[in-house]
């Protein structure tokens, strides 16, 4: 969950402005969590809350 938190921070910056280089930096001072963070947040919160996922979830799940 962290990594898709930070992802989305970092990313901020380039949602709409694409970049195609590997070379750039990762925190600028322009950077926002946007509404991907909140609703991750809300998923895990409910998730966590409930101690269990919904079948459907678990349904779509790849397995080993």
């Amino acid at each position: 969950m962290m990594g898709a938190i930070v992802g989305d921070i970092v990313g901020s910056v380039y949602e709409w402005h694409n970049i195609k280089t590997k070379d750039f930096p990762l925190f600028r001072d322009d950077c926002f969590f946007t509404d991907d963070t909140v609703m991750t947040c809300a998923v895990a919160e409910a998730a966590r809350a409930s101690r269990t996922l919904p079948r459907s979830w678990a349904a779509t799940a790849p397995t080993r």
